[in-house]
This record gives C-alpha cells, structure tokens and sequence, in this order.
C-alpha cells in the first residue's frame, strides 16, 4: 500500500503479514465509518451547534437547541491539513493517557503484525491519507462511533461509545451502535 512506504523504497510487504491486509482493513474501516455515520445521523450526529470533549471526564458532548448527546470517547489522533500531518494521540503530550488508549491499541496491533509505519508518531498525510488512516484505526479499535471534531488549526478524530440522550426536560435515552 502506497500510503505506508517511503519515497524511493521499494514496496515490500511485512514480516509473515500478507500485504493485503492493510487494504482490506482500510476498506473494512471506511465501510465502517460510513455505516457509523449514517446510523449516528438519527440522533444528529454532525448538526450540532456545538461540540467539546473533557479530557478529565473522558466525554464528548453535543449541544443542539433541545438536547445534548454525551458518549465515552477517545481520541485517535489530530489531522492537520495544512501542515500535511497525522499525529496519533499517544503521541500528543496535550492529550491525558486515558484519552489514547485507543491509539495505543492501534499502535500496539501495527508493532504486533509488523506494520511499523503505523507505529511511528507522527507521518504525511493528505485528507485521502488521513480517511485511511482514521479508516484503520476505526476497524482495528472496533469503534461504535466516530467523530471528526473541527478546531483550529487541524481535526481530532474520535471514537466513541454509546451515546446518552438528555432532553431539555431532563429525560435520557440511549443510542448504541454494533457495526463489524
């Protein structure tokens, strides 16, 4: 895969890994994220009119007129596309250790199948790159949600888990998602 192998190298699949893999994972992990995005949208997931995640608490929350949405979350990495990077979690002294499990997840699955590019803190990446990136961390973490949370100067990508309810009456609800 392209994506993994430095300029000038020649493409050279992992010890005892079929190449392969990493493609079919990537696939897996962008049908994935489609299937959670399309299944998140009921609840409104992307219309939000604001968002923040607790570092402390560990929760993501969506504010809309009439209710907000909290779930479990991690934080996988930061996309930058103006500086042409990706920066997983564990990698960033900004995010608390309990925010990057995630991260290290995939970190420790790339060490373990030899993909070491994976393992590195920081790469290039364009937006097709980071799709793939974020594609694979979702399908190797097995993630019930994610979310592409908008700052400044790059995108966090986040996972998260089932997602609670309150309306401005105070009642809750809860939304679970399964897709593997």
């Amino acid at each position: 895969m392209g994506l993994f192998k430095r300029a000038g190298e020649p493409e050279s699949p992992a010890q005892g890994v079929d190449p392969a893999d990493l493609s079919t994972l990537s696939l897996q992990g962008e049908d994935m994220i489609d299937q959670l995005a399309r299944a998140h949208m009921s609840w409104g997931l992307g219309s939000a009119d604001r968002w923040g995640l607790d570092q402390r608490t560990g929760l993501i929350t969506w504010t809309f007129p009439d209710r907000t949405a909290t779930a479990p979350a991690q934080i996988l990495a930061s996309f930058s596309a103006s500086s042409g990077s990706w920066l997983w979690a564990w990698a960033n002294e900004s995010i608390l250790p309990a925010m990057s499990r995630g991260a290290r997840s995939v970190r420790d699955w790339a060490e373990t199948h030899g993909h070491h590019t994976l393992a590195q803190p920081e790469t290039e990446a364009d937006e097709q790159a980071a799709a793939t990136l974020a594609g694979l961390a979702v399908r190797i973490t097995g993630a019930a949600g994610f979310y592409r949370g908008p700052g400044a100067g790059s995108v966090a990508i986040i996972t998260f888990g089932p997602v609670t309810l309150t309306a401005a009456d105070g009642s809750t609800s809860t939304f679970t998602v399964d897709v593997h």
